[in-house]
This record gives C-alpha cells, sequence and structure tokens, in this order.
C-alpha cells in the first residue's frame, strides 16, 4: 500500500498563517458595503466620505501603537504631516504618479518613526506623552519657519496630482478621491487585520497586559515596541499623503497638535484595540462635527465634548465596546432561552 508523503497535518498552514478570527463575519462584510451605498445614495458627498476615509486610516494608524502596543501619543500628527508634505513636495517639484507618492510618504515616516521610537520605548505613558508631543512641536515650528519650502501658514499649493495608474483623473465632483481612497484603506485594513491577530499581534497585546512579563516567554519587548511604532508612523504617512494628494494642497494644521487630539478623540470614541472601532469613530467625528457644526458654527466643539463626556461614562470601551456588550448580553439571553 502506497504511503502518503506528508505526515498528518503537514499540510496544514504555517503558524503565522493560522490566525484566530481570520474568517471574515457576515457584519464586517456589510460594514464595507456601506461606503459603496453611500457612494450610490449620497454622490454629493463623495467628498466627505473620501475625508472620513482618510481619518479612519489615521486613526488606525494610532490604534497600532495605542490600541494594541499601548504606547500613548499625543503627537501622531507629525508622521501625518511628514507624509503630507512629502507628497505634496514631490508633486510640486514635478513627480505627481499618486502611488509612488504615497509611497515616498509612508518611507519618510516610518524613518522618522523609527528614530523617535529609541526615545519613546524607554519611559512610560507620562514619557511617552511628553516626547511625543515635543516632537510633533518642533516639526510644527520647523515647518513653520522653512516657508520657502512648506509654505508656511499660507500652506503648500500648486500641487498637480497625477491619473491614478495612469487612468483615473482626479475630478471636482471626488469619484476618484472617494475609490482611490476606499481602495487604500480596504488594502491597509486587510494587512493589519491579519497582522493584529499574528503571533506579532499577539504579542503586542501581551506586552499591553503585562510587558514585565513578556520577556520570560523570550519576547523582545523594546523591539516589538519600535516595530509597531514604526509601522503606526507609516501608515499615518499614507494618510497624509492620501490627503495630500486628493485635496491638492497641505496646511500647516496637518502638523498641528489639534489634529493629534482630534486624532484621539476619534479613537477614544470608536473604542481602542479594535480595528473597526478606529473607523466608526473616524466617522462618527467628522460626521458629528459636520452637522453640528452647520447647526450651531460657535458652539459645535461643545456638543462633540459632550458626546465625548457621555461615551467615556456610560459607554466603556467606546462604541464597539458598547456594540460587543449588546451582542454578548444578547447571545447570552439566546442561550438561556434555549436551555
Amino acid at each position: 500500500m502506497k504511503m502518503n508523503d506528508n505526515p498528518v497535518g503537514a499540510s496544514a498552514a504555517p503558524a503565522f498563517l493560522r490566525l484566530p478570527n481570520d474568517r471574515w463575519k457576515p457584519l464586517e462584510v456589510c460594514f464595507w458595503l456601506l461606503p459603496l451605498a453611500a457612494y450610490l445614495l449620497f454622490p454629493q458627498y463623495l467628498v466627505l466620505a473620501s475625508q472620513i476615509m482618510i481619518m479612519g486610516l489615521f486613526a488606525l494608524s494610532l490604534d497600532v501603537i495605542l490600541g494594541y502596543a499601548g504606547i500613548v501619543s499625543l503627537g501622531h500628527a507629525a508622521f501625518f504631516g511628514l507624509g503630507a508634505y512629502t507628497a505634496g513636495l514631490l508633486s510640486v517639484h514635478g513627480w505627481s504618479e499618486p502611488l509612488t507618492g504615497l509611497l515616498a510618504g509612508a518611507i519618510v515616516a516610518a524613518v522618522c518613526g523609527y528614530l523617535v521610537s529609541f526615545l519613546v520605548v524607554r519611559g512610560h505613558d507620562l514619557v511617552r506623552l511628553m516626547v511625543t508631543l515635543g516632537i510633533g512641536l518642533m516639526l510644527f515650528e520647523a515647518a513653520n519657519k522653512a516657508a520657502f519650502l512648506t509654505g508656511g501658514v499660507d500652506g503648500l499649493s500648486g500641487m498637480q496630482a497625477g491619473k491614478v495608474l495612469g487612468l483615473f483623473e482626479f475630478d471636482l465632483y471626488g469619484k476618484t478621491a472617494f475609490w482611490y481612497s476606499l481602495v487604500v484603506l480596504f488594502v491597509i485594513f486587510v494587512v493589519l487585520r491579519r497582522l493584529v491577530n499574528s503571533p506579532f499581534g499577539l504579542s503586542l497585546i501581551g506586552i499591553r497586559e503585562g510587558g514585565r512579563r513578556m520577556p520570560s516567554i523570550g519576547a523582545d519587548v523594546n523591539a516589538r515596541l519600535r516595530a509597531a511604532f514604526t509601522l503606526g508612523a507609516a501608515i499615518a504617512g499614507v494618510a497624509g499623503a492620501l490627503l495630500a494628494q486628493t485635496t491638492q494642497f497641505v496646511g500647516l494644521d496637518a502638523l498641528g497638535f489639534s489634529r493629534s487630539a482630534e486624532l484621539l478623540i476619534m479613537l477614544v470614541l470608536g473604542g481602542t484595540g479594535r480595528l473597526y472601532g478606529a473607523l466608526i469613530g473616524a466617522a462618527v467625528f467628522m460626521l458629528a462635527q459636520d452637522v453640528i457644526a452647520g447647526l450651531n458654527p460657535a458652539y459645535w466643539q461643545f456638543y462633540i465634548g459632550l458626546l465625548l463626556v457621555l461615551i467615556v461614562l456610560f459607554g466603556r470601551g467606546g462604541i464597539m465596546g458598547g456594540f460587543e456588550r449588546l451582542f454578548s448580553s444578547t447571545k447570552n439571553l439566546g442561550t438561556r432561552e434555549r436551555t
């Protein structure tokens, strides 16, 4: 009798491919159908929709370092602005191809993030807050002083983004920007979804929950934290470059503290440590900002602050945390009724 050449289990996937919760759930599929529905139902809001997706990508970058690695940051806009200015300066000086602009923004932000990470991982929460805040403020002032290069307070104008893949030209109605932003967001989300469920992602959660115990199982804590911080910086750079290309303008506020603060609000609203929380938080914040500012332009920040306080007080884990508790209680109720 001919024996099978492979022993039992040899054909199984490698360890880094055997990921928990890796199957796409029906609710996830429905979530990614929402942008398509918005494209058909609200064609007049495509520009806003692309901005929401870009900020969702930016929020994902912070979720990697805060939600999973547990690194607190108040200067994450530094990497966002670096990506935006990199893509913007390339375009102004004649290199307008969008995809390579995204790659350049990611590389510049990642290099800066890697260098900063050596300072960040050495301290604890307060030290990390001060280091990231200081880096952000220094880059903001540097961009402000280098007006000959960045445009200073007037911003970097004169950009001209080329056609995506040489086929799709950016239009005033935001159609190309919408699809471009959606595809970039989805691709990066899929990569992050696999990464956070991989052994590397699980080790980040272990470091967040009990970093002192991780070295006992052979995990290099500082190396993993540096890798997570660098990855988060690179994704923020992509988001910044994406914003620059779709708006064809880079303002000094891309590096500002207010953008970092708003990003943290988005993540708290949606729920940290949950990739979908970053996307939902960005969407809720920007939609609330758009609607409330239209109703009351002078005091819209009051209502945003009130919403944040209510979420923090009564919705532990943000919006996603509330959904998880709701689904869990519904499931438990159904189980008790069957028994």
